[in-house]
């Protein structure tokens, strides 16, 4: 089966079309951006589809990461995989950001704690730590730095994500250091088919997953008074 994953919820634009029977990606790209996701978007998945050869009647599912992240970034992926889904008929998976960039690392050795951390600014991180055999141990959660590190310091843990090096910075005096810190500021786009073809649909449905209120307030300044 033919999986075309899209990610565009942090500082990328990223697809891949990926043959899940095979293990075999067929055609991936990831454009890194803080703005223009989607006016990228579909121009990529095109190039990306001309370069497999594939139609979309040929993709038996779509995935897209559904945060956290950049809350416009987010939309544009949402929306493209939802078109896409409702066209071709074909299920939509939605996965999340801190899940598909720990995947990598868990798959290499799924007996030590991955904790991924995106960098929230403002001294906070979104955090998610996996434990063995893919037990949740801290679930989605926006987060200060320094309550983020105490969470996740009291074992053995490797790190991934924009936010990893931020907390090593704030690591707890005392407490052993992180065994690995990846700084993979990106979701990788093979590894977020390769989540959706396990994914139970019931449980992963392509809603935006945020973790806290938007940073646009709007304007009050110039607000004329109603009568």
């Amino acid at each position: 089966m033919l999986i075309l994953a899209i990610d565009t919820a942090l500082e990328a634009c990223s697809a891949a079309l990926h043959d899940i029977a095979e293990d075999r990606t067929l055609a991936s790209e990831s454009l890194a951006m803080e703005r223009g996701h989607a006016e990228a978007l579909i121009p990529l998945v095109q190039r990306l589809m001309d370069e497999a050869g594939a139609e979309f009647r040929d993709i038996g599912m779509f995935a897209v990461t559904v945060g956290p992240g950049s809350f416009t970034g987010l939309r544009v992926g949402l929306s493209a995989a939802r078109s896409f889904g409702l066209a071709t008929g074909r299920p939509v998976i939605g996965i999340s950001t801190l899940a598909t960039l720990a995947a990598p690392l868990f798959a290499t050795d799924d007996s030590i704690p991955v904790a991924a951390a995106i960098d929230a600014r403002h001294g906070n991180v979104y955090l998610q730590m996996i434990g063995p055999g893919g037990r949740l141990l801290v679930g989605p959660r926006a987060m200060a730095l320094r309550d983020a590190a105490r969470a996740v310091a009291n074992v053995p843990v490797r790190l991934v994500g924009s936010g990893a090096a931020l907390l090593a910075e704030h690591w707890p005096s005392g407490e052993r250091p992180p065994l690995l810190v990846s700084p993979e500021a990106v979701p990788d786009p093979v590894w977020l088919a390769r989540l959706a073809s396990v994914a139970d649909p019931a449980r992963s449905e392509p809603r935006p997953l945020y973790l806290r209120d938007a940073d646009a307030k709007p304007q009050t300044a110039a607000r004329i008074a109603r009568r």
